[in-house]
């Protein structure tokens, strides 16, 4: 495949991710509170009680971090003020917050103290 055809198809799945990424990150979020809303409410009293609550609240917090990131990145992209620099940083830190997540999503039900 040529380079100028890949230029083509990044830019043309660029645009789709573009169009696609808010409604897939909302529903994932709601997603995620209608479960922390059925399942872990009663722990959210004390979230520092009990290592799966220090866990959870630490996950949430990485989550919204995620989502305050993403929200930048799209008023930056709407705004046209998005440079590579800040491109580079905010996938660097959400694919760090992300592996976090994944890290306590498991560790929550393997380790306590």
């Amino acid at each position: 495949m040529s380079r100028e055809a890949r230029r083509e198809v990044e830019k043309a799945m660029s645009y789709r991710a573009v169009r696609v990424m808010p409604f897939a990150v909302g529903l994932l979020f709601a997603s995620g509170i209608v479960m922390a809303a059925n399942r872990y409410l009663p722990i959210s009293g004390e979230p520092f009680a009990t290592s799966f609550g220090t866990m959870l609240t630490l996950k949430i917090l990485l989550a919204f971090s995620v989502l305050a990131h993403f929200a930048v990145a799209v008023v930056k992209m709407a705004r046209s003020t998005l440079t590579v620099g800040w491109s580079k940083y905010i996938h660097a830190v959400v694919f760090t917050h992300m592996l976090l997540i994944v890290f306590l999503a498991k560790a929550m039900f393997y380790i306590s103290w």
